[in-house]
């Protein structure tokens, strides 16, 4: 029983398989946070022994404000541990919720009013969300009685992924409208002030770079106000004791599922208390809530793990292979695919694709994507976005003729998008000149030459995913990635009253939600691809429409480790797309061996981005190694436990990561050696999660090895000693 209840004390705890969160209500109605940590067990029953447990922690929640003249309330504002924090009374910490109701008057205070447990996981209308038949859900109702407000706080408990999802949904059952200025999904309040933080950071081309901090006085934050989750900052962050490490240690991981302006924040109080809270950034946002009508926040994810980073990571990737990613290409390997981009960029017609993708068919490839350039008048990136109809010039008879010709060479077909931009210079535009976010009477800004699509609007909406959805139908499309290619500013809408324009950012995630479930809805054998200049959209909302995401444009297979590294921090394996591109590289100039572009490759998706036709003998033949390599290994790299073995540094200048199946019968093990250094020892690596009491051999010697040797002793690294080179190694169990 994953949701348990002491209704004497008003104490709920929550128990996945190895954690447990208790949260309890006091005398006077106020929801707190009690303790969240390493499963709680008590003689006698689960909880029987809760007012104990209460004392023990110095936390009884029976104990109510004092009757005489209440002095002490701001007091007890200040110093308790909140399930959702409230501004106005006396926490001066960092507000969950902020209500403009016209008086000009900031304080709330929610009451509880009582509780319903939910079997299952309830599904976010119109929001992506976690979903699961088997889980429990604990609903707790407080009431705000001034305002005449209600709130929902949602816990639901994923016992085996020891995981918690966290949402929150605002009612108004007053007579008038009121602005929620800030809605939280997520406050987590923890006594232990003593932890570090990890975030992910970055750039365009060199996204998730991961960084770690004490976590010290005052406020630390990351967020995006830039209409997507962005390639700056992802909207993940982790509080974990200074001491640990991989393997050991508490940590929490926490996730936003939502693809927009985001708030992630970590304070530090002068009692040594932390508060952690996640949800919509409240830059620019302003809900208008009318009589009778209701708010739900985007999903947060609460990931706990005894174990170390590592264990967090493989929370997290159990959570979002079983219980986000939907579709036929979940559990299911994806075809290898040759995208035109990197090969043609925009010269390319009907024959040079063709040409492409017979030679591709050849040497295991299974799926030619046209990339951008393929509709309107589209001969450069400034011209005919909103023009989603084929460019005869370049391919007479359309794309369906097109599609055709690479089916009959053998290979499935897909296109590229990007659907919520327009170009000035393009037809759309032309015709729809209000269709733009963009403010009244002032100069909209450009980039990309690109204006942004008021996506928020269902006219909009209707117009554009016709015009796709047209040419996916007629033309048997396979496979759609889906790109967008700049922030968002001069954030307004043209029909928007003044009092509802601080909900054009969440209405424009929400139309493209919507837009994305139509597609995969109206198309369900589609495999679909999400991107956003590379990984600028990288994120929990993204997956659950899609099965994988563009990670980067920035395909150096050295400068890939370490994105890859970082987003596979939170991210499966499965979603990170992944390809084999040129060298020279287009991006870095660098130039590394085609075994260890491959070998990156690997870590993903797998694809190409090159033109086949170009390639020496030898190339081609490595291709053919490659897809073989692919198929051998994608089943255990697609579902198997992930291990961060060796992060590179000045002192271990190489990097290293293992898959192992989750039965313990095989693994992978990765390693590149990113600069080789004069006059060193061999690199010695030990490897995780094997079965210690298995025997396996190894692909790359003789001789059994116990995997209790092998993950105590270790074993020595054999080739790969020069710049940029890597090697596999294949563990499998012997059999007896």
């Amino acid at each position: 029983m994953a949701i348990q209840i002491n209704e004497t004390y008003r104490v709920f705890k929550l128990d996945t398989k190895h954690s447990s969160y208790v949260l309890g209500v006091n005398g006077d109605g106020y929801a707190g946070h009690m303790y969240y940590g390493d499963r709680l067990t008590f003689d006698g029953g689960e909880m029987s022994d809760t007012g104990n447990m209460l004392s023990l922690l110095g936390a009884d929640q029976k104990n109510s404000i004092p009757a005489d003249s209440q002095r002490e309330k701001v007091n007890l504002h200040d110093t308790f541990l909140w399930e959702y924090g409230m501004p106005g009374y006396g926490d001066f910490r960092e507000p969950c919720l902020e209500v403009d109701a016209g008086s000009g008057e900031e304080a709330l205070e929610f009451l509880y009013k009582g509780y319903e447990v939910v079997k299952g996981k309830p599904a976010l209308e119109g929001l992506p969300s976690t979903f699961s038949d088997d889980c429990e859900t604990l609903v707790l109702h407080l009431s705000e009685s001034d305002l005449k407000l209600e709130l929902k706080l949602y816990y639901s408990v994923f016992e085996e992924e020891d995981a918690i999802t966290r949402t929150v949904v605002v009612e108004n059952h007053g007579g008038i409208s009121c602005h929620l200025e800030r809605v939280m999904s997520l406050c987590l309040d923890l006594r232990d002030g003593g932890l570090d933080l990890i975030t992910l950071h970055g750039a365009w081309g060199r996204e998730r770079n991961v960084y770690r901090r004490e976590v010290g006085e005052g406020k630390q934050s990351i967020g995006s106000i830039r209409g997507v989750s962005s390639h700056q900052e992802n909207p993940f962050m982790a509080l974990l004791e200074p001491d640990a490490t991989e393997d050991t240690g508490r940590v929490y991981g926490i996730n936003f599922v939502y693809s927009g302006n985001f708030l992630a924040q970590v304070e530090k109080n002068q009692f040594g208390h932390v508060r952690a809270v996640m949800g919509i950034h409240p830059y620019h946002f302003s809900w208008k809530l009318g009589a009778g009508e209701s708010f739900t926040a985007p999903e947060a994810v609460l990931v706990y793990s005894s174990q170390g980073i590592g264990g967090m990571t493989r929370n997290f990737h159990d959570l979002y292979r079983g219980h986000l990613i939907r579709g036929m290409y979940r559990d299911r390997k994806r075809p290898i695919l040759i995208n035109n981009w990197e090969a043609t960029y925009f010269d390319f017609n009907t024959e040079k694709l063709w040409s492409i993708a017979e030679e591709a068919a050849g040497l295991g490839i299974e799926m030619l994507v046209m990339d951008d350039g393929w509709f309107g008048k589209r001969n450069d990136d400034n011209s005919s976005l909103g023009d989603w109809f084929a460019n005869e010039e370049k391919l007479p008879g359309g794309v369906k003729r097109l599609a055709d010709g690479v089916r009959e060479r053998g290979l499935k077909f897909g296109i590229w998008v990007e659907p919520e931009m327009v170009n000035p210079d393009s037809d759309l535009y032309r015709e729809h000149p209000d269709w733009i976010l963009q403010y009244r009477d002032r100069e909209v800004s450009r980039s990309r030459n690109q204006y942004v699509l008021d996506i928020g609007r269902k006219e909009v909406r209707d117009e554009i995913y016709r015009r796709i959805s047209r040419v996916i139908k007629e033309a048997g499309i396979e496979y759609v990635k889906w790109d967008m290619n700049r922030s968002l500013t001069n954030v307004a809408s043209h029909t928007a009253p003044s009092d509802e324009q601080g909900m054009v950012y969440h209405r424009y995630v929400l139309g493209v939600y919507e837009m994305q479930e139509r597609l995969v809805t109206d198309f369900p054998e589609l495999l679909f691809e999400n991107c956003s200049s590379g990984g600028g959209r990288f994120d929990a909302g993204m997956l659950y429409y899609s099965p994988q995401i563009w990670c980067s444009d920035d395909t150096d297979a050295i400068e890939r480790l370490s994105i890859q590294r970082g987003t596979a921090m939170v991210y499966p394996l499965s979603t990170m797309g992944a390809h084999v591109s040129d060298c020279p590289n287009h991006a870095t100039h660098r130039t590394t061996p085609f075994d260890t572009r491959g070998q990156v490759a690997l870590c993903g998706t797998f694809g190409y981005e090159l033109d086949v036709t170009k390639l020496t003998a030898e190339e081609k033949e490595k291709i053919k190694e490659q897809t073989d390599m692919y198929h051998k290994y994608n089943d255990l790299i697609r579902s198997g436990d992930y291990y961060r073995i060796v992060v590179p540094s000045e002192k271990t200048p190489y990097d290293c990561y293992m898959v192992v199946a989750k039965d313990q019968s095989e693994a992978l093990l990765s390693f590149v050696r990113v600069m080789h250094r004069i006059n060193s020892w061999g690199v010695r690596i030990w490897p995780k999660g094997l079965d210690t009491a298995a025997e396996y051999r190894l692909s790359d010697r003789d001789g059994i090895y116990s995997g209790n040797m092998l993950m105590n002793v270790g074993i020595e690294i054999n080739g790969a000693q020069k710049d940029f080179e890597g090697k596999l190694i294949h563990f499998y169990k012997e059999r007896k």
